[in-house]
Formats: structure tokens, sequence, C-alpha cells
């Protein structure tokens, strides 16, 4: 089986938690089988490996993202970065192409298409594996899953097939519509479309071809940037006419909104939370050492993270991003491939920053322009490379950087920095990055 998820999306909605580097999908609130925190993306890809051992993954995403995939699923992911943003034609085009001409997939390969961050049980993915299974007959061009709807969303569009067996030819498909036209929808026989479909891989790279003037994934990705922003749906779907269905009955749930999102948790509470006896429908996620005390809420939202703290009535949640736009939020908390940094301290000349590296990672090889650093270790064993002299560093030791220094850091077990920024011109994009040979 092999598979496309699409990662895409910045994260005001479900704001403090999640940033426009960091989505809904990288936040841990799923206890995994082991126990600990997991997120979206991780009960994803796990379930998808419980369905097929076998299966491949590939995950088309901007590159925000990529630093987030590494970390929480490591290496084994293959990665389709997208230049920029274009919708899902042009996404699902540049994952096909980079299956072809980077991974040497094969044009008669089954590829199922499907987004990174549903909230299902294990059967969604043996359907999956039908549905990969039906795009590999050929029966049909594309095979899309329709989701058995459980009441009438005017939040999803809609496929009518031509019978109520397992597998049928597609009639019609509805846009999103009315709740009482859902309802009708519905009486006619109607599923869900939750966006899952499969095809030969060669179907995919001709439709683009045909609507894209390109050569191969090198030349797709250059012209990127200049691609009409288009879905999957409107380019391809809409002009098919050798399309069938697969109906899955199973669990689904489509997680968006703070509301939908406490609805699947687990727990009522995730981190250092207190809720008093009569606190009824409150959820609370704390992400911050400080404790937090509920008292006598009822259906309630909390979320506290280094980026801010919501508190909010349940029902009303789901219009916090108009707030978020207007007040330009800065991002504290971020993954990277080697750990997590989370902002401390900002003042006019400086920033505090924590950082944890992975065991066996390490940051780029990089200077700054404008600004010097002072790294103090807290936990652990490393080296540091300071203009190609390297030292080996542990608690208490503490590592100065002038402006102009190459740098990096590497743990050989878990490590902890506190890490001072002195300047005026404090920046992200105030980086070099350099070759590094060890």
């Amino acid at each position: 089986m092999r598979i496309i998820l699409l990662s895409g999306g910045s994260g005001k909605r479900l704001w403090p938690l999640s940033n426009e580097i960091r989505s809904k999908q990288f936040i841990k609130i799923f206890r995994g089988p082991g126990g600990e925190y997991e997120s979206m993306v991780q009960r994803v890809f796990r379930q998808i490996k419980e369905a097929d051992p076998d299966a491949t993954v590939t995950i088309a995403t901007s590159k925000s993202q990529v630093s987030a995939i590494h970390n929480q699923l490591g290496k084994e992911v293959g990665i389709s970065v997208e230049p920029c943003r274009r919708d899902t034609f042009p996404a699902i085009a540049l994952a096909s192409a980079y299956l072809h001409d980077v991974q040497g997939v094969g044009v008669d390969e089954p590829v199922v298409v499907c987004p990174v961050d549903p909230y299902v049980d294990d059967s969604y993915f043996l359907t999956i594996r039908r549905l990969s299974e039906l795009a590999g007959q050929g029966e049909a061009r594309l095979t899309l899953m329709g989701i058995d709807p459980v009441y009438p969303s005017d939040r999803y569009g809609y496929i009518l097939p031509e019978t109520r067996e397992e597998v049928s030819r597609v009639k019609a498909f509805k846009e999103k519509p009315s709740v009482e036209t859902a309802r009708q929808y519905i009486e006619q026989g109607c599923l869900w479309n939750g966006g899952v479909f499969a095809y030969r891989l060669g179907y995919v790279l001709d439709r683009a071809h045909e609507l894209i003037d390109f050569e191969d994934y090198a030349d797709l990705f250059a012209k990127y940037e200049t691609l009409p922003k288009i879905s999957f749906d409107y380019a391809v779907v809409e002009h098919e006419p050798s399309i069938a269905v697969l109906r899955y009955r199973g669990a689904w749930r489509d997680v968006g909104t703070w509301h939908s999102f406490t609805d699947v948790m687990e727990e009522r509470t995730v981190g250092n939370v207190h809720l008093t006896e009569d606190c009824t429908n409150v959820h609370a996620i704390n992400e911050l050492g400080i404790p937090i005390l509920a008292v006598g809420l009822q259906d309630a939202v909390i979320a506290a993270s280094p980026d801010g703290i919501l508190v909010a009535d349940m029902q009303k949640s789901a219009g916090i991003k108009a707030l978020v736009d207007e007040i330009d939020p800065k991002i504290r908390f971020a993954e990277k491939s080697w750990g997590e940094y989370q902002v401390l301290d900002v003042t006019e000349h400086s920033q505090t920053v924590k950082i944890n590296l992975k065991a066996g990672h390490r940051m780029n090889y990089h200077s700054h322009d404008r600004r010097d650093e002072v790294w103090t270790v807290i936990s652990g064993s490393g080296r540091t490379v300071v203009d190609g002299m390297e030292q080996r560093i542990g608690p208490g030791d503490v590592i100065t950087m002038a402006a102009g220094c190459k740098h990096t850091v590497i743990a050989d077990t878990p490590l902890q920095l506190i890490e001072v920024q002195l300047g005026d011109d404090i920046s992200v994009f105030d980086k070099h990055k350099y070759a590094f040979e060890r």
C-alpha cells in the first residue's frame, strides 16, 4: 500500500496550541499504546503501519512543517515539499511526480491520497487498503471513499452512488448543502466525501501533464509558484467519467475546531490541570509548567501554551480565528528535526530560549550577523563546534558565540540548553547555514 498524506493549513483555529508552523495534526493529546501522548499525525502513521506494515507513506506538506514531521515520525516517512501553497491539485501532482521521478514508483502502482488528520478507528485503514486494491484492478480511473453519514451536515460535500452496494459507480457529486438539503441527500443514499481517493500513478501524472506544462518533478517544483490555485476536485474529479466509490461504515471524525477537537480527547485534561467537581463539560490542555485551576465552569475549553492562553465558551470557540488575526501572536514554541525550543523571555535587546535536543541529533552549522549568543548547558552531554573548534560540554558549561561565528551543538545524550540571544535586531531571518562535516 502506497499512501500520500496531505498535511497543510495553519493553526489559528486551535490557537494557542497551534500556530503558523504547528498545525493541529502535531498537537499531542492522544494516548498511544505505551501510554505516551501522541499527535494526530503519529496516530495516523501508526494506524497505517498496523494495517499494512509494508505501507509506504509520503507526506505532501509545506516547508514549515518538515521539521515537525521529522521530529515526530523520524526519517522513515517520505516528504514532498510544496514551495508555496497552491491547493490540492498542484500538491497531489507534485507528490505524484515525486513518487515517480525521485522514488522510482512505476506508473501502474496504485496510490491512495487522504488527509493527515482524520480521527478514525482501525477499520478506516483496512478500507484504505481495499481502496488501493480496487485502484490496482483498474476498473475505474478514480476510486473514492464514501463515508456513511451519521447526521445531515452542511460541512461536507456528498457523493451519490448509482447503487447501495459496497462498491458502486458514482452517479453525481453534490456541493456542501444546507442542513435540510443534506437530509434529502442522505435519503437518496448520498455519502460524505471525506477527500480520500485512489488511482494508478500514471493516471494523475497524465492529467497533470495535460493541465501543466512541465517535464519532470524538478521542473514542476521549479514552476510551482506560477501554478494556479485549484483543488483536485475541480481540476480532475469533476471532469472524470470513470469514477467508483467504496463505502466506509466505520467511525470518522473531521477535527477542525476546539469543539470537535475536545470531542475526541480521551481525557478531560492534559498536563498540570485541576478541575473542581462542579466543572461540567470542561476540557483543558496545559503545555506550561505552572498549574491551571478551574472552578465551577461549564461548557468551556482552556488551552495554555508558550504562545498564549485561551479560555472560551465551547460553543463560541469556533470563532477565535478572527480574534487571533487581530492580536498577531508571536510563535514561542516549535518542533525541529533535532528537537524543540521554547521562548521563555523577550526584551528589547534580548531573547531567552530553552532548547531540547534529541540524542544523536544536532543543529545546522550556522551563524548570525546581528546577534551574540550564550549557551548554558542544563542537562545531558554533547559537543559544540564554534568556528571549526570542537569542545565537549556537560551541565554547567557556558559557551559564548559572537556575531559572525559559525556554530552548532551536537547531542550525544538528550541535551537541554538555555540560549540567551543578545542584539538590537533579533530575527529568525538572521541566519546563514553552512555545510558541516565530521
